[in-house]
């Protein structure tokens, strides 16, 4: 059979023919529970001979389901064997995969510049599970250093955030597979247009659908995709965990991702234009680009990215007063935090995630104050860059 393109798995991937309601779109089932015909189906389902789509809406939804089919399709490239959950954010999909996956005694390596939140998960509640965390470089020398006999996981993610590093997944993997050990791998920022982690032999893909996915800033929502069997695994504890995708979210999901493969053709080739824009200012120190050859993984991104991505870090010189009167200048971007939505958003890390840890704890995480992150959106190319270049002249 010829293989599917993204663009219409983004549209049709999971889905049957004809709907048994006959509607075109997935539509939406707002039911929080799902009677059974009588005891005699009921006895049929508890013994297993009965299979049922839904039960309890903690434990499915048709409108959940329908999306999950499409985003396992593609994020698989329609490949069999594949499952995903849908959860209620991002950082529920993290936490939720990682509390199935875990227990006490094992060891998790995490390199940096993974999500904050991932990391403060990792080093507040697994810890105290009694789970052993190192967080390494995104690197396959310092991930190999840091495996011992009891690591069960590596995770990473590819491109970070923010400064957009790519690890050599591929060496992960082999790496991963003489220790008999699991990857995951964040891939919210490439999505599954710029790149697909399971072609590559990762265990499991997450996505914060509130990003890209979804695409639209209105909705939570976030998912894990992998080997049916696993995925399965990690569903059955969701069930407990509780931390389900809303149907609503669902549905606006399914509707966002539609349109994807169009968005993301946009954001690749702005955020390029505004990368090698921004290199060339001289009020701009350096830019963090996946694929400007400047970047420092940017024969790593050239292997595995299709685009670099709707995001681009740079760094002005003034520091953080500098960069404040940039962002204040913007008239197109919003001052907001999140990303990958089709409205630009820009922010300054050191005021926005990282205000907390004061000029010295930056500096340890490497978060600089001159530091900004541009979400670029789908609006016109020529608008964003004369919005930059009069920012740039005011600052």
């Amino acid at each position: 059979m010829k293989k599917i393109g993204p663009s219409t798995l983004a549209v049709h991937g999971g889905e049957p023919h004809v709907r048994p309601s006959r509607s075109i779109t997935e539509p939406l089932v707002l039911a929080s529970t799902y009677p059974f015909e009588h005891t005699e189906e009921l006895h049929a389902f508890m013994q297993g001979e009965l299979e049922r789509p839904e039960e309890y809406g903690r434990y499915g939804n048709p409108t959940v389901a329908a999306v999950e089919a499409r985003l396992a399709a593609l994020e698989a490239g329609g490949a069999e064997g594949f499952g995903a959950v849908l959860m209620a954010s991002g950082m529920a999909a993290i936490t939720s995969t990682l509390l199935a996956m875990l227990r006490a005694g094992q060891h998790v390596i995490f390199t940096a510049d993974v999500y904050r939140k991932t990391r403060v998960f990792a080093r507040s509640y697994l810890d105290k599970f009694g789970v052993a965390v190192d967080i390494v470089e995104p690197s396959l020398a310092a991930i190999e250093a840091a495996v011992r006999s009891e690591t069960k996981i590596i995770f990473t993610e590819a491109p970070t955030n923010p400064y957009l590093r790519v690890v050599d997944l591929e060496g992960v993997v082999a790496l991963a597979k003489r220790h008999r050990i699991k990857t995951i791998v964040d891939a919210t920022f490439a999505t599954p247009i710029n790149m697909r982690p399971c072609d590559l032999g990762v265990d499991l893909v997450i996505h914060s659908t509130t990003k890209y996915l979804g695409g639209h800033n209105d909705l939570l929502g976030g998912v894990v995709v992998g080997r049916s069997g696993l995925v399965e695994a990690i569903r059955e504890q969701v069930g407990t965990l509780g931390a389900v995708c809303d149907p609503h979210n669902a549905f606006l999901l399914g509707r966002g991702l539609k349109t994807l493969a169009l968005r993301i053709e946009r954001h690749n080739r702005s955020a390029l234009a505004i990368a090698t824009m921004l290199e060339e200012h001289p009020k701009v120190a350096q830019v963090w680009y996946p694929l400007l050859a400047s970047h420092q993984d940017h024969a790593t991104a050239r292997r595995y990215l299709s685009g670099g991505g709707g995001v681009v870090s740079f760094e002005v010189h003034g520091g953080l007063e500098a960069g404040t009167k940039l962002v204040d200048a913007v008239r197109i971007p919003k001052l907001a935090p999140s990303l990958g939505g089709v409205e630009s958003l820009i922010e300054q890390p050191a005021l926005m995630s990282f205000y907390d840890q004061g000029p010295e704890g930056r500096a340890q995480l490497g978060i600089r104050e001159g530091l900004i992150r541009l979400s670029v959106g789908i609006e016109d190319l020529e608008d964003l860059r004369a919005d930059l270049l009069a920012a740039l002249d005011q600052m």
